[in-house]
C-alpha cells in the first residue's frame, strides 16, 4: 500500500507516538498544578479498551477480518464522547491519546462529556461504498455493549462523516426496536442531526483565530493562510477565513499540496477536488512539497489533518505567527519549545478545534429534547463558549506565565481532577 504525504509527516523518523505526546502534556499540566499522586494516577489510564475484530462481506463474495477499537478515557463528568476514525494506521495506542485529548477537550470549554475515541484499521477508499457500510454496521453492533446516549456517544472523525453516523444511528436503533438518535452526532438533518454541525470545528478554529490575532495585533484583513488538510475542517477554516478577507496561500490534502502568493479561491479549489479527487492541479495554483507547506510565508498555519506533523525536525523553519491546530496532537512537546522560543502564539487542540464537540453537545441535547434551534441561535451559542473558553486559558496563561496550551490543560485537567476527587473512588 503506497504512502500517503500525510502518513509520512506523520511517521518521520523524529515524530513521537500520539500517546506519548498525549502523556507528557498531560504530566507538564499535573505538575504545574501540584496534582496529587492518587488522582494524577487515576487520570493517566483510560477507563476501558474495547478492541473488536469483526468479519465483514466484500462485494466479490470474500470475507476479510478488521480489527477496530473504542476507548473510554474518562466519563467522570458526562457521558463518554469521541469520533470513530477509519484509517491504516489506526492502533490501539493513537485511540488512547485521541481519547485522553477529547477528555480535556470537553473539559477545557465546559462541555459535561468525558473523552472517547473509536476506529477501525481499513482504507475506506479501497472499499465501495455498500462494503464501507456493511463494516459500520458490524463495528457498530460489536461495540454496542458500551455506546449508548447515556453512555458513550460517538460523532465522525478521519473518514467518517454524517452517512457513517446514520449508519450506526439505524443499526443501533434496530437492536433496541425504536429510534435512539441521541446515540450519535453529526447525524443528517433528516434524522435528528443539527444545523451548523458540519461548519461547527471550522467555526471554532475560526473564532480563536479571531481572539488570537487581537493578542497578537494582527489585521486578519491582511492576514495570509496556509492549511495543511482540506476535509471538513480545513475547507470550512479555509472558506470562514476567506470570507473575513484573509488571503489562503497554501493547501494541501492526501495528495499533495498547493501554493500560489496572490491567494487561492477555496470555492474553487473545493470544486476542483471535487471534480478530480485532488486539490493538485487547482487552476493558477503551483504544486509545493507537502512539507514546504508548513515553511510557507504566512501568518497563520493550520494544521487541520493528522496528528504528529510538527515536530522538531520542522519547527524551527515554521515562519507563521500564529499556529490554529485544527487536528489532534498535530505538534510533539519538542516543537512546542522551539515554537515557544519563535514567539509564535500556538492555540492548542484541546481548545482550538473544540467547536466540533461543542455543537456535537448542542445536537446531544437537542435530540434529548426532541425541539431543535436555529443555525442563528447555534452560531450564536458556539461563538459564546469558544470566545469564553479562549478568553479563560489566556488569563490562566498570563497568571501563571506559561503558554496557552499549557495554561489550557491546567483549566482542562484541573476540572476533571476536581470531580473526580467530588465524586470520590468507589467502593
Amino acid at each position: 500500500m503506497s504512502t500517503t504525504p500525510q502518513q509520512a509527516e506523520r511517521t518521520g523518523p523524529a515524530a513521537a507516538s500520539p500517546l506519548e505526546v498525549a502523556l507528557e502534556q498531560y504530566d507538564r499540566a499535573a505538575d504545574k498544578l501540584g496534582l496529587g499522586g492518587d488522582v494524577r494516577e487515576v487520570l493517566r489510564y483510560p477507563k476501558r479498551e474495547l478492541i473488536v475484530h469483526f468479519p465483514v462481506q466484500l462485494d466479490d463474495g470474500r470475507t476479510r477480518v478488521f480489527t477496530g477499537f473504542r476507548v473510554q478515557h474518562n466519563i467522570t463528568r458526562g457521558p463518554a464522547k469521541g469520533g470513530i476514525r477509519y484509517h491504516p494506521a489506526v492502533d490501539l495506542d493513537e485511540i488512547k491519546a485521541l481519547a485522553m485529548w477529547m477528555t480535556w477537550k470537553c473539559a477545557a470549554v465546559k462541555i459535561p462529556f468525558g473523552g472517547a475515541k473509536g476506529g477501525v484499521i481499513c482504507d475506506p477508499k479501497e472499499l465501495s461504498l455498500r462494503e464501507v457500510e456493511r463494516l459500520t454496521r458490524r463495528y457498530t453492533t460489536e461495540i454496542s455493549l458500551l455506546i449508548g446516549p447515556d453512555s458513550d456517544i460517538p460523532a465522525p472523525d478521519v473518514n467518517t462523516n454524517a452517512q457513517t453516523m446514520a449508519w450506526i444511528m439505524d443499526t443501533y436503533s434496530m437492536h433496541r426496536g425504536y429510534s435512539i438518535p441521541g446515540v450519535v452526532t453529526g447525524k443528517p438533518l433528516a434524522i435528528g442531526g443539527s444545523e451548523g454541525r458540519v461548519d461547527a470545528t471550522g467555526r471554532g478554529v475560526v473564532t480563536c483565530i479571531q481572539e488570537a490575532a487581537r493578542l497578537k495585533d494582527l489585521d486578519l484583513s491582511t492576514a495570509r493562510i496556509a492549511i495543511q488538510g482540506f476535509g471538513n475542517v480545513g475547507e470550512a477554516s479555509a472558506r470562514l477565513l476567506h470570507q473575513l478577507g484573509c488571503r489562503v496561500v497554501a493547501l494541501s490534502d492526501s495528495s499533495g499540496a498547493i501554493y500560489r502568493a496572490e491567494g487561492i479561491d477555496p470555492a474553487a479549489a473545493l470544486r476542483y477536488k471535487q471534480e478530480t479527487g485532488s486539490l493538485v492541479g487547482t487552476p493558477r495554483t503551483d504544486r509545493i512539497r507537502p512539507d514546504e507547506l508548513f515553511e510557507t510565508d504566512c501568518d497563520i498555519l493550520i494544521p487541520a489533518a493528522l496528528e504528529g506533523v510538527l515536530t522538531e525536525s520542522n519547527a524551527s523553519r515554521v515562519q507563521a505567527r500564529i499556529i490554529a491546530e485544527g487536528a489532534n496532537g498535530p505538534t510533539t512537546p519538542g516543537a512546542d519549545r522551539i515554537l515557544e522560543e519563535k514567539g509564535i502564539l500556538v492555540i492548542p487542540d484541546i481548545l482550538c478545534n473544540a467547536g466540533g464537540v461543542t455543537v456535537s453537545y448542542f445536537e446531544w441535547v437537542q435530540d434529548r429534547e426532541e425541539f431543535f434551534w436555529s443555525i442563528e441561535e447555534i452560531n450564536t451559542r458556539l461563538r459564546r463558549v469558544m470566545t469564553r473558553a479562549f478568553e479563560d486559558a489566556a488569563r490562566v496563561a498570563s497568571e501563571h506565565e506559561v503558554d496557552l496550551r499549557l495554561a489550557t490543560y491546567m483549566l482542562a485537567v484541573g476540572r476533571v481532577a476536581e470531580a473526580t476527587l467530588t465524586r470520590g473512588i468507589y467502593p
